[in-house]
This record gives C-alpha cells, structure tokens and sequence, in this order.
C-alpha cells in the first residue's frame, strides 16, 4: 500500500497537483491507527491508504483539506477517550502523527523572450521553478536558445496562452516586444488564478493599458493586482539588474515575504 500511495503521489505531482501525506508517527494505547499508518489526500477529494478509519480518520482527513488548502505542513496528536473534544473514542489510547504537502515546482511563465525575458531565464534556472518560453517570433523562442526551460512555445501569443494551464502555482512575467502584445497577453491572462502576474515597462504604459482593459469591461480591482510596472525598485536600468529585481519580487510573493532589512529586525548572524 505505502508504495502504491507514493506512486500516486509522484504521478500527481508531475500531473501539477498538490498532495496531503499523512503518518502515524506515535500511538499510545489502544487505537485504530497503528503506528505507520498511512494516507494520502488528494487535491479531487479522493483518499489513498488508511490512518484507521473512524472518528480518528475522519478528523485527520479534515486536517489533510487544511493543509491543502493553505500549503502547510501540520503536526498533530489525538487524545482517543470518550471525553475527547475532538475524537470521542473508546479506545482510550493516544496518537501523534505528521501530515506533508506535496506540491509540484512552481512554474515561472515568461511571455517575451526578448532581453528581459532570457535573463529572467537564466536567473530562474538557478531556482526550483518549471520555465515555460512564450513569444510570437521563433528566433526568440526556441530549444536552442532556451536549452533548460520545461516548454518553449513561439507563434500566436493569444492561441498559445489559451492552451496553458494557469493556476495559482504559475508566476507570470509579460515582456513582449511591445504594447500591443503586452495587451494581448493580459487579456489572455488575467481572469485565471494566477499566483503572480507582472509587467515590464513604464507607468504611463501601464496606465493606458489598464484603461483599454477597463474599457472592455475587465474590472478594475483584479487589475490592480497586477504587479506593474514590475519588479522591486533596485534603482537599475541594467537589463539584467532589472530582471533580478523581478525575480526577487516574485519570491517574495512566492514566499509570503515582507519587503524589509533583516539587519532591522535585530537578527544575530554568526560569522
């Protein structure tokens, strides 16, 4: 069973879906579960494997949705008596167990792979995300110039986008060649759950285009979410500077970070 859930878990992964894992670590006394349990909740609802079934189960299903909703891993114990808030059981006896995420690699999606686009490229390739390459022109999207991202796609911006899976554990970067582009691709985008969507170029860009995309009748608070003009403000007109700026932007949306020193937190560093 144990090796049918983790075959399960790798096919979901690579499916781009995310997987709670959950363990019986410790019991104590009498219980269902027995130390070892296990049991893999995925992201349709469906269940692998067993922690015992019961009350005991049940509550640690609800724990595994929890995780999977907000991306956490959990600890967590069960006290097995009739008293028990949580798990009013017979059995008398107690568990402790651990419940992962799995979660596939985030995907950085790079419209543009002009300038901007490829040293946004190569920065990411030092990172854990799957790169997918989007241009309209062929010479600047191609193996050969993009040797390590996982899909690389040239033609028609607004076709291809609209056979791309966007989720919120896809980080989208638009630099296309021009405005027209730009406009194409976050009209494209910007009704999926994207977990990021930024754009290269100047406010007063950005604030025509945001009126054209209000004009159709997009709404205004969703684009406002776009991160635009893009990238953290490092003070740099240097292309590779300016992309290194974006890609600290997105970790830390990634991340859940806050944008501060962490000299200013009084952190003890050790040399």
């Amino acid at each position: 069973m144990h090796e049918a859930i983790l075959s399960k878990i790798n096919e979901e992964i690579k499916n781009g879906n995310k997987v709670a894992f959950a363990m019986i670590t410790e019991v104590e006394g009498s219980s269902p579960g027995k130390q070892g349990s296990t049991l893999a909740y995925l992201s349709d609802g469906s269940i692998i494997g067993t922690v015992g079934g019961g009350i005991l189960e049940y509550e640690i299903i609800n724990k595994c949705k929890e995780c999977l909703k907000n991306g956490d891993d959990m600890n967590f114990e069960h006290n097995l008596t009739k008293n028990s808030e949580d798990t009013p059981m017979q059995c008398g006896g107690n568990v402790r167990g651990y419940i992962k995420v799995f979660k596939p690699k985030p995907r950085l999606l790079i419209v543009g792979g002009g300038h901007v686009g490829y040293s946004l490229y190569n920065i990411s390739n030092t990172l854990d995300f799957n790169i997918i390459i989007i241009d309209d022109r062929e010479e600047f999207a191609n193996k050969d110039r993009f040797k390590n991202a996982k899909e690389v796609y040239s033609g028609n911006i607004e076709n291809i986008l609209k056979n791309i899976n966007i989720d919120e554990n896809t980080y989208v970067v638009i630099a296309t060649r021009g405005y027209e582009k730009d406009l194409e691709a976050l009209r494209c985008i910007i009704n999926k759950n994207a977990g990021y969507i930024g754009m290269i170029g100047s406010l007063k860009k950005w604030t025509t285009l945001k009126s054209a995309l209000i004009n159709e009748g997009v709404s205004e608070e969703l684009l406002n979410s776009v991160y635009a003009p893009v990238g953290l403000n490092i003070s740099s007109n240097e292309v590779n500077e300016i992309a290194f700026g974006i890609m600290a932007e997105i970790l830390l949306v990634k991340n859940k970070g806050c944008l501060s020193h962490r000299k200013d937190k009084n952190l003890r560093f050790y040399k």
